[in-house]
């Protein structure tokens, strides 16, 4: 590997090696000071504060930005249509895929922490969890965080409004697109604390609970990467085949080293954007598909992501002693997962987002922001990647609904050129 290369994926891995190492000094001192590290905790509070209070603004935003200022309209129904029901059904497999593991290996069996409850549990029906989790009724509900789902769909549906519109839209387009490179500018500066706010809450958390919290990552990490890796080999090769058959796993794996290296590389879905347009050029999605897919992709499917969002909420339940079992927690929990990867990727500090939607979704009390936060650096690069990848085979798999099966036998330089 050459000096440049080591040094670019250096660069890529920075800011996650910045967080452990500030992390791994914080739980330093909390061994050290024990409960007296309690002091430091409004320091971890401030940081805590300061995501909390973007995040709405942030996911309305960026959200809204993508749909409102797609170009190529052209059989953009049947495209959307069919990306949506390809990243839904993956997004599920992948949840039902980590269900099944934490259930044998539950990654924080053993580990328990006796923190704030949520003070009321309501008692709803599956059907009406959902409708509570994606309607709100009335529009200045869509303003908590805790309507987090509510508010994606409405990003959504005002995103496509302005698309609709046509050139009267342009300008709400044009600002949509601004607040949201506003935003997350303003991520990027509120991460800059990230490293003292979360030394600061280890330090405290470690300090009050002691050391036990520490080794349950090791469990869920044991969990996580075997199973990512599992997934990205023979998920993605049973997905090619469905889309194109031997031919389509040739091409697939044939192409997918690049994305996959970036995405590593990288950590980021939306740095892997070019090369993965590449790879599904050189496989033979057509242009409109590959264009619409894998940039929309990289914004709200995360196989990965649905991963690591099962893993976090498994992981969570143990920490705080409940029952992760029965199949209207899983369902509920599939869901969950889904969403939280609309706003993982695309988004600096992405991860905090989905974490923080992932805590209020479920009333767990803002303690437990940082306990997964360290989660999700941890299994960050495999999510990544998974996440990345997961788009390059989507877009094989719209391009088998909307195309037909045959759509593999044609010419590569043909499909290309369909819709240039």
């Amino acid at each position: 590997m050459s000096e440049t290369k080591k040094v670019g994926i250096l660069k890529s891995y920075r800011f996650p090696l910045i967080l452990l190492l500030s992390i791994i000094i914080g739980s330093l001192i909390g061994i050290s000071m024990g409960e007296d590290a309690a002091v430091l905790q409004p320091l971890g509070d401030l940081f805590l504060n300061l995501m909390f209070t973007i995040v709405v603004p942030l996911v309305f935003f960026s959200l809204s930005a993508v749909v409102a200022n797609m170009q190529n309209l052209k059989r953009l129904g049947s495209i959307m249509g069919s990306m949506m029901l390809v990243f839904i059904v993956t997004g599920i497999i992948a949840s039902m895929v980590m269900i099944v593991a934490v259930t044998m290996v539950p990654p924080s069996e053993g580990t328990t922490i006796e923190l704030t409850q949520p003070e009321e549990v309501e008692e709803l029906s599956l059907g009406a969890q959902v409708v509570k989790a994606v309607s709100v009724p009335d529009f200045v509900d869509l303003f908590s965080r805790r309507n987090m789902l509510a508010l994606i769909v409405f990003s959504v549906l005002f995103g496509l409004a302005t698309n609709l519109v046509g050139e009267k839209g342009r300008p709400v387009a044009t600002f949509l697109a601004s607040a949201s490179e506003v935003m997350g500018k303003l991520v990027k500066l509120v991460m800059y604390y990230a490293p003292i706010g979360l030394a600061a809450y280890f330090a405290a958390l470690v300090g009050v609970f002691g050391p036990e919290l520490l080794g349950s990552y090791a469990r869920a990490m044991i969990v996580y990467y075997p199973v990512t890796v599992l997934y990205f080999f023979i998920g993605f090769t049973i997905y090619a085949y469905i889309a194109g058959g031997k031919k389509g796993i040739s091409r697939f794996w044939k192409n997918i080293a690049a994305p996959a290296i970036t995405s590593l590389g990288t950590c980021s879905s939306v740095a892997t954007i070019p090369t993965n347009v590449d790879a599904a050029r050189k496989i033979g999605v057509p242009k409109d598909v590959r264009d619409v897919v894998i940039p929309m992709g990289a914004q709200i499917h995360m196989d990965g992501s649905a991963l690591g969002a099962i893993l976090k909420i498994s992981f969570l339940f143990g920490i705080f002693n409940m029952n992760f079992s029965g199949i209207e927690t899983f369902l509920y929990a599939i869901v969950i997962s889904i969403a939280a990867g609309t706003v993982m990727s695309g988004v600096p500090g992405g991860g905090f987002i989905a974490e923080m939607f992932i805590v209020t979704i479920y009333g767990f009390p803002m303690e437990a922001l940082p306990i997964l936060a360290v989660l999700g650096t941890l299994i960050d690069p495999p999510a990544t990647m998974v996440n990345a990848t997961g788009d390059t085979v989507s877009s094989m798999a719209v391009t088998r609904l909307v195309e037909g099966k045959e759509w593999i036998e044609s010419d590569i330089e043909e499909s290309n050129q369909l819709t240039a």
